[in-house]
């Protein structure tokens, strides 16, 4: 078990990057293929690396495999960033991974939203309670993909012993912003919806972004931070619209193709992390391929 890192509440105000989940081509999980996009992540000075969130296919995993890839994950970034690892599905689940998580040296649990259709909002209190409890001290960051718990839900969420930080992926600032008012103020809110919706969200409280873009530009998102840290929005704004296309892109089919535009990416970058597991769309279509293929060369990501 290696330690929890040392840096992470200051860290979470920067970019948490969220990892791609490998798979070899008779889809089982790759965690090996994950070195490259680790090494460049990290020299490039992304501040968080996330293992097990939507980037990285977190409902397509059996819980087994989602343990290898926290753990796997450890093992790579050796300490050099720190490792918030996504817990959740049913509580089961959710406290073995929690396990699983801290016995990896993770530094945080992030605990995904249940997508349970029948959600109580003191249900969601009891569960992230206990996820804590199974953490064992580490800190917990709530993953919020909508507000539809209500404030007075989030409010006790953020007072739970434990709770560090809230990944807002709602795009509704002004509800945001009320939520960062009723909150004790050591909770750091994160705008959930990546370099696209950063500047509304942070110029209302949130501080840094998460971020599917780390795994094949990294250094265009440590960009876009270091601009919004600057409070240099224009900036922000002017690199927020050079990956604009390959943003669309992932949005297309219902954001069905979110993770298939990054693994599109990194294989014809010549890191192949495989496919992506439906019900994500797979392959891209020519249409696709062919606007993909234009941003990387635009970019100059393209290996000759």
């Amino acid at each position: 078990m290696r330690s929890p890192h040392p840096n992470f509440l200051r860290a979470l105000t920067g970019i948490s990057g969220i990892l791609v989940t490998p798979f070899d081509t008779d889809d089982r999980v790759a965690p090996q293929r994950l070195r490259p996009i680790v090494d460049r992540a990290v020299q490039a000075g992304v501040h968080i690396l996330t293992a097990n969130g939507n980037t990285g296919e977190f409902y397509g995993l059996t819980t087994a495999e989602a343990e290898t890839m926290v753990h796997a994950a450890a093992e790579i970034i050796d300490g050099r960033a720190p490792l918030l690892a996504g817990v959740g599905r049913s509580i089961g689940d959710a406290l073995a991974l929690a396990r699983a998580s801290r016995e990896a040296g993770a530094a945080a649990l992030m605990v995904h939203q249940p997508p349970d259709p029948f959600v109580a909002p003191r249900g969601v209190v009891d569960y992230v309670s206990r996820v804590a409890e199974a953490g064992q001290g580490l800190p917990v960051v709530l993953y919020l993909r909508n507000d539809g718990i209500g404030l007075d839900a989030i409010e006790r969420l953020c007072a739970l012993p434990g709770v560090a930080g809230v990944k807002w992926a709602s795009p509704t600032p002004l509800r945001l912003a009320e939520a960062i008012r009723r909150a004790d103020p050591k909770v750091v809110f994160v705008g959930g919806l990546a370099e696209t919706w950063a500047p509304p969200l942070c110029a209302v409280g949130a501080r840094g972004f998460t971020s599917g873009l780390i795994n094949v530009w990294p250094e265009h998102s440590v960009a876009i931070h270091a601009a919004l840290a600057a409070g240099e929005y224009g900036r922000a704004n002017e690199l927020i619209a050079t990956m604009s296309a390959f943003e669309e892109l992932r949005a297309e089919e219902g954001n069905g193709t979110n993770v298939t535009v990054v693994k599109a990416a990194l294989q014809l970058m010549g890191d192949d992390c495989g496919h992506v597991r439906p019900p994500g769309a797979w392959p891209l279509t020519d249409r696709q391929s062919a606007g993909l293929r234009d941003a990387l060369k635009a970019w100059g990501l393209l290996r000759a």
